[in-house]
């Protein structure tokens, strides 16, 4: 923290997917920083604290750091403080937290804190214990209410239940957004171009997806705008047995080099789950159905928008 970055408005948050949720506790952020001529702040733990304790158990992550980055900044928020979750912050306690962070490193005038949001040692950190400091360090601290969808919470474990159960309409209603995952395209094991069917990968930069299995999708970006695709999301058990999940993504009637750039992948339904055949020629025959049934799918939605 740069004596520069001193005097904000912040918050703090895990702020996975960036659902409407979170978009509720920004909106009060920016408000604040408007109000009070201020920079808006968020804090954000890199990795998160439950992928340090037990990476393995971990929630699956909504969106990467990196996709993150981007939802912030386009909602307007003007700064990112990444904090390294280690030992340290494991031990560390919420009164600490507030005094260290909040007041010496960057001199907060207000905090926003969503309602139940927790933090520091035994999660023993709240709104109650941040207006108390703020009583004794200057600054103001307020919470959000709730924000619901039906009379239910909206939440990054919602999303993620949405998610794998493929239920892309739920998922797009919490987000306020289709499901996607963007990121640069790198070179593979160009297995797909020997067998007819050349497919773009993507880094997840994250332990595992949310959702796994074969889909129709749209991709946009590298010089598409909502093209067709067929994606595997999983680790790809016909060709390696690999335990690192990844995303391959098929474009239909398109050839074009994305190889370094950046491509986000629009989830619109779920074909299959992500099966271990016998053979690459039956791993060919498979992705043959696929296309089809995408192309029917497509087809379908096409046909319904234009009767309506």
């Amino acid at each position: 923290m740069r004596p520069r970055h001193h005097g904000c408005v912040a918050t703090i948050g895990a702020f996975d997917g960036v659902h409407l949720g979170h978009q509720a506790v920004i909106r009060r952020l920016l408000e604040k920083s408007v109000e009070f001529g201020l920079p808006s702040l968020i804090i954000v733990f890199e990795p998160l604290p439950r992928e340090f304790l037990a990476p393995l158990e971990a929630p699956a992550r909504i969106m990467s750091f990196w996709e993150k980055c981007r939802a912030l900044e386009a909602l307007g928020v003007d700064r990112l403080l990444r904090i390294r979750f280690n030992e340290q912050f494991r031990g560390m306690s919420a009164r600490r937290f507030v005094d260290d962070i909040f007041v010496a490193g960057l001199g907060v005038r207000y905090v926003v804190l969503g309602d139940d949001f927790r933090f520091g040692a035994d999660r023993k950190g709240d709104i109650k214990l941040v207006r108390e400091r703020g009583l004794r360090f200057g600054f103001e601290a307020g919470s959000t209410p709730t924000f619901a969808i039906d009379g239910e919470r909206v939440s990054s474990t919602r999303i993620r239940e949405a998610l794998e159960n493929a239920d892309f309409d739920t998922a797009e209603a919490l987000l306020g957004r289709p499901y996607s995952i963007s990121g640069r395209v790198i070179y593979g094991r160009q297995l797909g171009g020997t067998i007819g069917t050349p497919t773009a990968n993507l880094e997840l930069r994250r332990l595992r997806a949310p959702l796994s299995g074969v889909y129709a999708v749209e991709v946009s970006g590298g010089g598409l705008v909502n093209a067709l695709g067929v994606a595997n999301v999983g680790v790809r058990p016909t060709v390696d047995d690999s335990i690192k999940a990844n995303l391959e993504v098929h474009l239909l009637d398109r050839e074009l080099d994305l190889y370094g750039r950046h491509i986000e992948v629009t989830f619109r339904r779920k074909l299959r789950e992500e099966i271990k055949f016998g053979s690459v020629e039956e791993l060919r025959e498979n992705i043959a159905r696929d296309i089809e049934k995408t192309r029917a799918w497509f087809d379908r939605v096409r046909n319904s928008n234009q009767k309506i």
